[in-house]
């Protein structure tokens, strides 16, 4: 077995599954300062029981890198070293607001801004983190050679507007099917904005891509490549006529799958930019793969503990399903 190929799955499962899970709820505390004080209770609530569990794939993620793969985790942290920092201010600062901003009412505007701002400094912090691995990462000698900011690029940039745009409308579409009354009649032509953005700043990270890497633009303009993959865009194409429809006939379960189509297509689009680098064209996953016995091991804990964090995380949304109001919450 290739154990290191099996983690390499894994791990981009894991980033996946962050991606779609914490993104909503990222996406949620973006759209913060544009609802009325009932209708941030109710965006709240909606979240509450579910936003800590989504950020478990973060950690299996960033724990499996160092674990599994510990060379790329050693070339690619000095990296984003700044981007990391922030991402994680913004996501204490979105945790401690959950908490305080039902403990006060003359300061909760604090909160609020806390919330909103966290959310919007981890979001784009991610999106820089993808751009960088995207443009690639300057390696001799097995570490990482760059400069302090060459994380600081105007793709990387743009990939944090991207992941911003992206996000924010999961949040929008997850609001809509988990509220009703003003949310909706406020999101639903929010949403529709939201998508031309995001759709806009994918295409253009999509087109931009090739032109970062002549190995990248050889892998997706040469036959026979081409011809299957550029079913990719083919299909993110139909999934946004269907989205932008769902979002006109307010279906917002809907909207919010076809929305999650859009995201498997560019997740696809990128995993097959980079394969089979760990660090893009410096490392292999093989190269930066921890010795095989190492894998084993870890997959042997890895084969007990993902169906259970799959179950849990699975009963905590069939738990807590159904729309929510501002008057309810785990915090009464």
């Amino acid at each position: 077995m290739d154990y290191a190929l099996i983690w390499a799955v894994i791990i981009a499962i894991a980033v996946l599954a962050y991606v779609i899970l914490d993104g909503f709820d990222l996406g949620v505390g973006i759209l913060f300062p544009s609802l009325n004080d009932d209708e941030k209770d109710a965006a709240m609530n909606s979240i509450a029981p579910i936003w800590d569990g989504n950020e478990t794939w973060l950690v299996l993620g960033g724990g499996g890198l160092f674990a599994v793969f510990p060379l790329a985790y050693s070339v690619i942290m000095p990296a984003v070293y700044a981007p990391i920092i922030a991402m994680l201010i913004g996501l204490i600062f979105r945790g401690v607001a959950f908490e305080y901003r039902y403990r006060t009412k003359k300061g909760r505007y604090l909160w609020d801004w806390s919330f909103a701002g966290g959310s919007f400094v981890a979001t784009f912090s991610q999106g820089m983190i993808l751009g960088t691995l995207l443009q690639g990462i300057e390696v001799a000698d097995r570490q990482y050679a760059g400069g302090w900011f060459d994380w600081l690029t105007p793709f990387s940039i743009f990939c944090g507007i991207a992941v911003t745009m992206g996000y924010t409308l999961l949040g929008g579409c997850w609001l809509l099917i988990k509220t009703s009354g003003s949310i909706e009649a406020k999101l639903f032509p929010k949403c529709k904005r939201l998508t031309l953005m995001f759709l806009a700043a994918i295409g253009v990270v999509s087109i931009w891509l090739p032109f970062i890497s002549p190995e990248i633009a050889a892998r997706w303009f040469t036959f026979p490549n081409a011809a299957a993959f550029f079913l990719i865009p083919i299909i993110s194409a139909c999934a946004a006529y269907k989205l932008w429809h769902s979002l006109s006939a307010q279906k917002a379960l809907a909207a919010y799958m076809w929305t999650l189509v859009i995201y498997l297509m560019a997740f696809a689009g990128f995993a097959i930019s980079i394969f089979p680098y760990m660090v893009p064209r410096a490392i292999t996953l093989w190269e930066a793969a921890a010795p095989e016995n190492s894998l084993k091991f870890l997959f042997a804990g890895a084969a007990f503990l993902l169906p259970i964090i799959i179950a849990y995380s699975a009963y905590s949304y069939w738990v807590f399903r159904g729309k929510v109001r501002a008057d309810e919450g785990y915090h009464e």
